[in-house]
């Protein structure tokens, strides 16, 4: 299993970034804020690599900086 962890974003997409956050975790928008401005934190643990790497595809398309850990 693996873990999807946020290591940054670009500046201009933060709020792009934080709207896919909210729809990955079904996080309220105050809690998914706080996740992307305390990057580099863990998005989601023990997952499987194929939803990893599409969650990954997602973030990266919105301006963020991933790793599969």
């Amino acid at each position: 299993m693996f873990d999807l962890k946020l290591s940054g974003f670009d500046a201009k997409s933060k709020i792009k970034v934080i709207k896919e956050i909210r729809g990955i975790t079904s996080l309220g928008l105050k809690e998914a804020k706080e996740l992307v401005e305390g990057a580099p934190t863990t998005i989601k643990k023990d997952i499987k690599m194929e939803e990893a790497e599409e969650l990954k595809a997602k973030l990266e398309a919105v301006g963020a900086t991933v790793e599969i850990v």
